[in-house]
C-alpha cells in the first residue's frame, strides 16, 4: 500500500506523534517499549472488528471501539463521550489491509448465503439485509477511508489530534500514513 510509513525506531515516529498517547500506541505496539502503569485512557482507538488484529498494548491505555472498516460514523456518540467524559485527546484510527469492508457487493452471495443457513433467516430477507446495508458499511479502499475518516473527525473534533494509521495483517505492525 502506498504512503506508508513503518515504525522500527522511535525516530521513525511522525514528529507531530512523537511525545503523544499516538506516539506511545506505536512505541508500544510496534517497538515493545515496556508498558507503564495506567488508571485513564490515555487516548481512543477505533478499528476493524476483524479478529486478526490484536494491539500490545498496556491496561487501562485506551478506549477501544472496533467496529467494521474501522468505521466510526455510527459509532460517534461512543467517541464524543470518551472525549466529554473520559478526557482523551488523541484518537488513533486504525485500518487495516484485506479488510471484509472493501468491495463488499462481491459477497453478497456468501453473506445471504451464510444468514440462511447460519443463522436460520430466510435467503430474500438476507439479501433485503444486505442490499439495505452493505452501502453504509462499504469503505471503498482501507487507506484511502481511514484518511478521509480521519479527516471527518478532526473536522467534528478540532482539539483532538486524530492519527490514520494502518495495521498489517502479514506483519502485525501499525503503519503510520504519509501525507495524512
Amino acid at each position: 500500500m502506498k504512503n506508508l510509513s513503518p515504525v522500527r525506531s522511535k525516530e521513525d515516529i511522525f514528529h507531530h506523534y512523537r511525545e503523544t498517547p499516538v506516539g506511545l500506541l506505536l512505541e508500544y505496539h510496534n517497538l515493545e517499549r515496556d508498558y507503564e502503569i495506567y488508571t485513564q485512557a490515555q487516548l481512543l482507538v477505533g478499528m476493524c472488528m476483524d479478529h486478526r488484529k490484536h494491539l500490545h498494548i498496556p491496561d487501562n491505555f485506551s478506549y477501544i471501539i472496533r467496529a467494521g472498516g474501522a468505521n466510526l460514523r455510527h459509532s460517534e456518540f461512543k467517541v464524543s463521550y470518551a472525549i466529554a467524559v473520559g478526557g482523551v485527546r488523541n484518537i488513533a484510527l486504525i485500518g487495516h489491509n484485506n479488510c471484509g469492508m472493501v468491495n463488499l457487493a462481491t459477497k453478497k452471495e456468501a453473506f445471504v448465503k451464510g444468514l440462511s443457513e447460519n443463522a436460520g433467516w430466510e435467503e430474500e430477507k438476507a439479501e433485503q439485509h444486505f442490499d439495505q446495508f452493505a452501502p453504509m458499511f462499504e469503505i471503498g479502499n482501507e487507506r484511502d477511508f481511514v484518511v478521509s475518516e480521519s479527516q471527518r473527525l478532526k473536522l467534528r473534533y478540532p482539539k483532538v489530534l486524530v492519527a490514520p494509521l494502518l495495521y498489517n495483517v502479514d506483519d502485525n505492525q501499525l503503519y503510520q500514513i504519509a501525507g495524512d
